[in-house]
């Protein structure tokens, strides 16, 4: 859909953006990205990590208790919906995702950003996003919100966080690698919008996939896993007598457990997973340099004149925007 040509001769489009429109939007926000400055880009991560925290309250609240009482395919649908919500506050809230930040790969491949900004940008962004999820985790163990439903929701974090420290390394990078390719997709595919509405359901699909699949994303890790070493070292006797378990009963959760067995080989694996199987592919496939047309039918010798794959109208560029 579009709107005739105005008395400047612009036509606006009203359509969502095409694949290879959307490259070139996903280069122009990278380029805004590593070029954000430092105080800015960290209280934004902060943010951002807060704000999966949260998704992951609200998934472990929902799904608590369930268990004994719902398929398990259906817990997991129930836990991917619900955590969608991180990433909508993330992408319609305005914050830094280090996870999302790996797209910022394409305007690195289209030389517009160079490697000491993009590394600056996931270091920065990525300890940011430490910062707000290990707070937040520690904020709902002081809220004791882990006691409620007779200690369910605790007892579901603590369940949570033993399963993710007990994988292998090799488990944890492919669920890792699996996990960011589709966040970053769910990143991709809000290029494509020109609304809000338009944002958030592009969003939930790929997020509830990824959860319900069971893969692995570091910073909702970052809260998952901190909760649950919170309530396993400080939560009350009675807490522990109404789910009827002990602390000794998690043995692989702890602190280096944690750092090592899951953050490492998941932090690997979404970089993996984000940066090369979806951010360097669309890359390649809309945005690597190609020679001038003349030169393939001449054969002639390639010059430093390059054009970009399905170039983004002028006209239309202009209504793109920033994320």
């Amino acid at each position: 859909m579009s709107i005739p040509p105005n008395g400047n001769g612009i036509e606006i489009k009203l359509d969502a953006l095409l694949p290879s429109e959307m490259a070139l939007r996903a280069e122009q926000i990278g380029v805004k990205k590593a070029h954000l400055n430092e105080v800015s880009m960290f209280i934004l991560a902060v943010l951002a990590g807060a704000f999966i925290a949260l998704g992951a309250v609200f998934s472990t609240t929902v799904v608590a208790g369930a268990a004994d009482k719902l398929p398990y395919g259906l817990i997991r649908l129930l836990a991917g919906l619900t955590f969608s919500l991180g990433l909508i506050l993330v992408i319609v809230g305005g914050a830094e995702l280090f996870t999302g930040n790996n797209l910022i790969v394409m305007a690195w491949a289209s030389r517009k950003v160079g490697t000491p900004l993009l590394l600056k940008n996931w270091a920065v962004v990525y300890v940011g996003n430490f910062v707000g999820a290990l707070a937040t985790a520690a904020l709902m163990y002081l809220s004791g919100q882990f006691t409620f439903g007779k200690g369910v929701v605790g007892a579901a974090a603590l369940a949570t966080a033993q399963a993710k420290v007990s994988l292998g390394f090799t488990q944890a990078l492919t669920l890792g690698i699996l996990c960011n390719a589709l966040v970053c997709l769910a990143v991709w595919l809000t290029f494509s919008a020109r609304t809000t509405t338009e944002r958030i359901v592009a969003i939930i699909p790929p997020i509830a996939a990824f959860v319900a699949a069971g893969f692995e994303h570091s910073i909702a890790n970052m809260y998952f896993i901190p909760l649950a070493l919170f309530i396993k070292a400080g939560a009350p006797a009675a807490f522990w007598t109404n789910i009827g378990q002990t602390a000794a009963d998690y043995p692989n959760l702890t602190w280096d457990h944690f750092l090592i067995n899951n953050l490492l080989p998941v932090t690997l694996g979404n970089i993996m997973g984000g940066a090369v199987m979806v951010g360097a592919v669309y890359w390649f496939v809309y945005l690597r340099p190609a020679p001038h047309p003349s030169l393939i039918q001449t054969g002639g010798i390639p010059h430093e004149t390059h054009t970009h794959v399905d170039p983004i109208p002028a006209a239309r560029a202009g209504a793109l925007g920033n994320d």
